[in-house]
């Protein structure tokens, strides 16, 4: 299910600040996937969200951006690695940047078993979303409190 082009380097658990067993997740959070066609977009704005979270005892996020090979495109199997790695048990939000990604989510939604059980597709903005849902997340927000928040950040006004 990978799209490729050349580009910058799929994302994987060694920039993401993943523990020694490659997982995230923190017991009961909602953990959150950044799902980017780009691996340097997904890991800044993973980067972005949680500078912007505050400190503390933040919820888990994982970038899944760019394919395997290092080019641009979305990848099931990077998305995959990332849900499980941030899965606590609450629940998992992914945010994705553009078309294909989404169509990628909702592929393995389908198939229902690639990704951990509560494993939801975010329609949100990619920036402010990520930041709302961390934040949202890490206050020990539901799912439906991270959706939500991620959601809301449509209305955002910038005039």
């Amino acid at each position: 299910m990978s799209q490729t082009a050349s580009g910058a380097a799929a994302s994987t658990s060694a920039d993401s600040g993943a523990g020694s067993d490659g997982s995230d997740a923190r017991s009961g959070a909602v953990g959150i996937v950044l799902v980017s066609h780009s691996a340097a977009v997904a890991s800044a704005v993973a980067e972005l969200a949680r500078g912007l979270a505050g400190g503390g005892d933040l919820a888990p996020v994982r970038p899944a951006g760019g394919t395997p090979d290092g080019g641009l495109g979305t990848s099931s199997e990077l998305i995959t690695e990332a849900a499980k790695a941030v899965d606590g048990g609450a629940g998992v939000a992914l945010l994705v940047d553009l078309g294909s990604a989404v169509l990628t989510v909702k592929a393995l939604l389908a198939e229902g078993d690639e990704l951990p059980e509560g494993a939801r597709l975010v329609d949100a903005p990619f920036v402010e979303g990520a930041v709302a849902a961390l934040v949202t997340a890490s206050a020990g927000g539901d799912l439906d409190a991270v959706t939500a928040a991620a959601s809301e950040a449509y209305a955002y006004r910038k005039e």
